[in-house]
């Protein structure tokens, strides 16, 4: 899809305007390339430049583009003001960060308790950068009194939405709130691919296909920056598991790698134009990410044409002159570095000419012009502005988000929606009557509306970072009461000889299971954790009508599916997801989401059953994964390739209501390609359908490639014709002699599809 993409989303755009208008205003969409826009600003020029003075400071006049002024404001910087821009502290109090060799202060002008700062220069008007995680809201370092914010539902469940538009609008909702905290860099647009479905971070990210992540991670981008915030696409590459992070190298061959996880952030640029790459933590063929000249240099910056700055992950920085050549432009908060390389070192490795006075221009030239481009020098931070924040809005564009993501995966018809003839409903597990999973790590927002701590239920997980284990103020048990004459009872589960007793004399159970991830450490293995499986096996056993919530981070076994009447994958759902929960389960909402990644049968399926490395291995080891068992056959590819049934196919997902698809036709324009199809409501309800379109071609590594989609939103009874575009590079293969994107054969088929494993029309063509 790529550019042309753009050209269906702006209809899904205009209708999340009408519905979000109260929340955030939504960046417009170019007919063009998609480049970030100038800001404008409604002043008066004169007034303008008495403020600013462009006869002294030209590189402030607005009228001028980003490429200009980064250009005329280089002229007048010297060389130490240069590399001033390279070097970012950490302003959060880490006396354990003072060594033998480190005199750690904090950082005059940071913000307390935040990710990262970067001093600004009065003299030319450079405005510092203040950082903050993460990819789901602002988030904090855990204090006592961190910031209290909105948190959109988990990355993966975004990109369940298959929405584009919902996407960029909660992209400009943390945007938001990320500007009037006084933040102006946001270290968002995680989108990973997940070869490993045990990786903690898994739901920080955009799920296995390189074209849904790509679209749904850009879209995410395009919205943060139309705040006048610099969004962060992360973490570039190949870091697909916690377990060994800092030193493990993945080895994969180039085409593969094109083809996979360097496809998605590709597509994610060019959807987004982010102003800034961070660099992972693990090695690549032999590499650091943060110093390897083939992904730095000859894919990000030559290939892809990335304009902006790669800035390291905390504690990726391992040198200055090879990380400097290599394309790293900027060291993050370098006391979690074993040195502060692009300090005095990298300076005097410029005056010593192992970096040239020309890589120390690029370098800033890189991080300047972001910075011009979403108006962080026009429209500048002001501190913390927080209580300015419309949280009640804030809260609509969450839930929403959250709603569009859930999975319904299983449901005996009648189950679902509730019927208002339940008397009695019995909910049990999870903290339910108090609130919602969330995922840990540095992508923890802490949640406005609950305690001063942020920590709803007492923390679970007491051994600091990746801690807490939070839940946000949203309980799906105050939520359903609300909606519902029925009698709602709550239970922990903690006892199962008394849920299973109670759950005999309910009419409906609804059974929240839950799978806790975060960053720094791997699931140990698929299943959901503390014996949840053997109380829903029972629970189910007493009741047929059991009625499972997850609330996980990625994928997840399910021993007991056969035995239960429903499903609802509901991730973390953010700080709106209880309401959101209730309004699903009570049908005030049809579920729409579709999955974006595969739910294996057992561990057994995928590439590497056992974890590559070793969570022993020292600080110094060498750890080697082999990404070339798969190589670009991720997920629903490696399925089909082996012929392996997983549980759940990639793309799958159930709703009230029924839908047909028919009419597929596929039309050629030069080198595009597009393909038109009808799809009808059939059932009695108003529902969204998830057209997909599966691409076969000769010379692959997979059978079939999604090679587009579009989320129809249609009344009960109707139909509409749509037409999308077809990303031509999900009929090509990556050569890596002539470094081009070429066609093995003429002929392709395309499948019309609701997931992975199912087609309702297939057409073959020829290019």
């Amino acid at each position: 899809m790529g550019w042309s993409y753009f050209h269906n989303v702006r209809g899904f755009v205009m209708k999340y305007r009408l519905l979000l208008a109260c929340a955030v205003a939504l960046p417009s969409i170019p007919s063009g390339t998609g480049a970030i826009a100038q800001t404008t600003n409604n002043a008066p020029k004169a007034a303008a430049e008495k403020r600013t003075g462009p006869a002294n400071r030209p590189w402030l006049d607005r009228s001028l583009t980003a490429d200009a002024r980064t250009e005329l404001i280089l002229k007048e910087m010297s060389l130490a003001e240069k590399l001033k821009l390279t070097f970012g502290y950490f302003p959060t109090k880490a006396d354990w960060q003072r060594t033998d060799t480190k005199n750690w202060v904090f950082p005059k002008g940071g913000l307390p308790d935040s990710a990262g700062f970067v001093p600004g220069n009065e003299r030319l008007g450079i405005p510092g950068q203040w950082l903050t995680d993460a990819g789901v809201g602002v988030a904090s370092q855990r204090t006592a009194t961190p910031r209290l914010r909105t948190s959109l539902p988990s990355g993966i469940a975004t990109a369940a939405s298959w929405d584009p538009a919902l996407a960029q609008a909660g992209g400009a909702m943390i945007g938001n709130e990320a500007f009037l905290s006084g933040f102006n860099v946001l270290l968002a647009g995680g989108m990973n691919l997940m070869r490993e479905p045990r990786n903690g971070r898994n739901f920080e990210y955009g799920g296995e296909d390189p074209l849904l992540a790509g679209i749904i991670t850009g879209h995410a981008i395009r919205g943060i920056q139309s705040q006048h915030v610099i969004s962060t696409m992360k973490h570039f590459a190949f870091n697909g598991q916690e377990t060994n992070r800092f030193t493990m190298d993945h080895r994969i061959g180039e085409q593969a790698a094109r083809q996979s996880d360097l496809l998605a952030f590709e597509i994610a640029h060019e959807v987004g134009r982010p102003g800034s790459v961070m660099c992972a933590y693990n090695r690549v063929n032999g590499f650091y990410a943060c110093e390897n000249d083939w992904l730095l240099n000859r894919v990000l910056k030559q290939s892809f044409g990335f304009k902006g700055y790669v800035m390291t992950d905390w504690g990726a920085g391992h040198s200055t002159t090879q990380a400097a050549n290599a394309g790293l432009d900027q060291e993050s908060g370098w006391a979690f570095d074993r040195s502060p390389y692009f300090a005095d070192a990298l300076r005097e490795a410029v005056n010593n000419g192992y970096v040239s006075t020309a890589r120390a221009t690029d370098m800033a030239r890189r991080i300047l012009h972001p910075m011009f481009a979403v108006g962080a020098f026009d429209t500048r931070v002001q501190g913390d502005r927080s209580t300015t924040i419309d949280y009640a809005a804030h809260a609509l564009v969450t839930r929403t988000a959250a709603e569009q993501g859930m999975v319904l995966l299983k449901n005996r018809p009648g189950l679902l929606p509730l019927a208002a003839t339940a008397r009695t409903i019995l909910m049990i597990g999870s903290h339910a009557d108090q609130g919602v999973l969330s995922g840990g790590g540095s992508s923890q927002v802490y949640p406005h509306g609950g305690p001063v701590n942020g920590i709803t239920v007492p923390d679970e997980y007491p051994n600091a970072f990746p801690g807490p284990k939070l839940y946000h103020p949203s309980a799906p048990l105050k939520a359903l009461q609300a909606r519902t004459s029925a009698t709602v009872r709550y239970l922990d589960g903690k006892d199962v000889k008394a849920a299973v007793a109670a759950a005999r004399t309910a009419d409906v159970v609804i059974l929240f299971g839950e799978q806790w991830t975060a960053e720094s450490i791997d699931a140990p293995d698929l299943s959901l954790p503390d014996r949840q499986d053997a109380l829903i096996d029972a629970v189910a056993q007493a009741n047929r009508n059991t009625v499972v919530v997850l609330e996980t981070g990625g994928p997840v076994l399910m021993p007991w599916l056969s035995k239960v009447g429903a499903v609802l994958e509901a991730w973390y759902p953010g700080t709106s997801g209880g309401e959101a929960i209730a309004r699903v389960l009570t049908g005030e909402v049809n579920p729409s989401g579709r999955l974006p990644v595969t739910f294996p049968a057992s561990v057994a399926q995928l590439p590497r059953p056992v974890i590559e490395g070793d969570v022993k291995l020292d600080a110094d080891a060498h750890p080697m994964g082999n990404y070339d068992i798969e190589g670009a056959a991720v997920g629903y590819k490696w399925f089909e390739k082996t012929g392996a049934k997983p549980l759940f196919p990639f793309g799958y997902g159930l709703s009230y209501t029924t839908f047909t698809m028919r009419g597929l036709r596929v039309a050629k324009n030069g080198g595009a390609v597009t393909a038109t199809f009808t799809v009808r409501n059939s059932g009695l309800r108003d529902g969204k359908a998830t057209a997909q379109l599966y691409v076969a071609g000769k010379g692959w590594e997979a059978p079939r490639r999604l090679g587009g989609f579009q989320k129809v939103d249609l009344k009960a009874g109707a139909e509409q014709t749509v037409t999308v575009p077809i990303d031509i590079r999900t009929l090509s293969t990556f050569d890596t002699a002539s470094q081009k994107w070429v066609m093995a054969s003429k002929d392709f088929s395309i499948s019309l599809s609701d997931s992975a494993a199912t087609s309702f029309e297939k057409v073959d063509f020829s290019m």
